[in-house]
């Protein structure tokens, strides 16, 4: 990957059939996105139930995904394991499988001991051993663990480093860090919500849970952000504001899969421990689909 991550991707959804993976499923998902205005896809992120998959399992995803997207399309898979070498290991396994690039969130079983050296450390050893670039993935909300501006921007001098998915919702992060990061370093908003604000302060994309909802939406914000066409961009941010509430927090995981099953993508159901949604959920679901004028 020798540029800069840009545009928009949605952090897929892994569906599942009678508790197995349904990777004909995940195929014909990504054919279908292959149809919108994207810049790629993230596989094994936190939307795409990681944690609750094996690693035989999570290497099927990259597979499949490697052969049913477009070839223009970036793969960029989540691998992080609990140890330095696990996630060597299987970042690089998922090399040998097509990905372009890992997301790599911090340890966080012992998160009283990740202090700044360990994940300094941490990070350095996973990019100097990886046969593909890293992207970094702060997510405080799901590790208990923040990764700081000063450590972001000394491992953002790595040359295996790459980029940043911020996801903690700090806006001002990326006015803080933007002027301050190499060119070719990449930061990537996580937020549905305020991924507009993100670009204009200086990020070159977004990993969206709610593109797998909204993917035309999603890439129309950042085509009219290209083109300068900024109120009509807010416009749109704004009435995206409802679907991403109800696919990151009302609902989760299990909302978005029914948000995009009401669409014709197959959602299917979550993994246990997570709950599926109620009928009232998929109601309330349908009416904020319309408010947007997708099918449901």
């Amino acid at each position: 990957m020798t540029q800069p991550l840009a545009g928009i991707f949605p952090a897929l959804l892994t569906p599942f059939e009678n508790d197995e993976i349904a990777v004909d499923r995940f195929r014909d998902n990504i054919r279908k996105y292959d149809g919108f205005d994207l810049a790629g896809y993230v596989i094994l992120g936190s939307t795409g139930e990681c944690v609750s998959l094996t690693d035989d399992e999570s290497a099927l995803l990259i597979k499949a995904a490697r052969q049913a997207a477009r070839p223009d399309r970036k793969i960029v898979a989540g691998t992080a394991r609990e140890s330095t070498r696990l996630t060597v290991d299987f970042t690089n396994r998922a090399a040998d499988l097509g990905v372009d690039a890992a997301l790599v969130r911090p340890p966080s079983y012992y998160k009283a001991k990740m202090t700044r050296d360990v994940l300094k450390r941490h990070y350095v050893d996973v990019a100097d051993r990886s046969r593909v670039p890293i992207i970094l993935y702060n997510i405080p909300q799901n590790t208990g663990i923040t990764l700081e501006a000063p450590l972001i921007l000394e491992l953002a001098r790595h040359p295996n480093i790459v980029g940043l998915k911020e996801s903690g919702g700090n806006i001002a992060l990326v006015g803080e860090l933007a002027p301050r990061l190499p060119e070719d370093f990449s930061y990537v908003s996580g937020a549905g919500s305020a991924f507009l604000p993100a670009l204009l302060m200086g990020a070159s994309g977004a990993i969206l849970a709610v593109a797998n909802a909204a993917p035309g939406v999603c890439g129309r914000i950042y085509a009219l952000f290209r083109e300068g066409r900024i109120r009509e961009a807010a416009d749109l941010q704004t009435a995206l504001i409802p679907l991403n509430k109800a696919v990151q927090e009302t609902y989760g995981i299990a909302g978005a899969k029914c948000a995009i099953g009401l669409q014709g993508w197959y959602g299917g159901p979550v993994r246990g421990p997570l709950s599926p949604i109620g009928e009232e959920g998929k109601a309330d679901l349908s009416a904020i689909l319309k408010t947007l004028g997708l099918p449901a």
